[in-house]
Parts: C-alpha cells; structure tokens; sequence
C-alpha cells in the first residue's frame, strides 16, 4: 500500500467539502458519484473533482461495475498524519512539561 507524504494529505484533506466526502466513505463504505451528491448539497461536477483531488491524495480509489464506478475510503492512507501529529503532540507535552517545572521551580 503506498503512502502520501503529509503534505499531499493535508492538501487532499484542506477542503471542507472533500472531508465530508471522505468521511461519508468511510461511514457508509462503497459509494457513486450520484449516492454522493444526493445530500451532500454539492452539485455531481463539484463531486467529481473532489473525489479526483482525493484519489491524487491517494485517500480513495473507484471500481468500475458496468457504466458506475463506487469509490470507497482508505481510511490506512491517514497513517502519515497520525505520525505526525503523534511527533506534535509529544513535542508540546514535553514544553509544557518544561514550563511546569520551570514555574515550580520559580514559587520555590
């Protein structure tokens, strides 16, 4: 399974619309260009070219069966961006480990 550098992910992912769409994949699982837009409140077109932007991120893919193609979510394809928010999330608890024991250290 290949992999998108966070950057691609969050460019795929930086669009309101493109997020509901990806999330409505992975709720609801395999999907048309037409299940899509019925209440998504988007036009087909507009559906279109967010799932083109998304299949570039590499974070859906389509099965073509007859004249439809369903695309469905890789919801695996997030793994870059769970990595770097980890990175975050350890990088902040650590300053603000420091800045507690800095003010401990100054009521002292």
């Amino acid at each position: 399974m290949a992999t998108c550098d966070p950057d691609t992910l969050f460019r795929s992912l930086s669009d309101a619309s493109r997020r509901a769409i990806f999330e409505r994949l992975c709720r609801e699982g395999e999907l048309t260009v037409g299940g899509l837009t019925r209440g998504s409140g988007i036009s087909q077109p507009a559906v279109s070219k967010h799932l083109g932007v998304l299949r570039e991120g590499g974070l859906v893919e389509g099965r073509r069966a007859g004249r439809s193609t369903y695309y469905r979510a890789l919801p695996a394809r997030l793994a870059p961006l769970d990595d770097w928010t980890g990175q975050m999330r350890a990088f902040w608890e650590a300053r603000f480990d420091d800045l507690d024991d800095l003010l401990a250290r100054m009521d002292n």
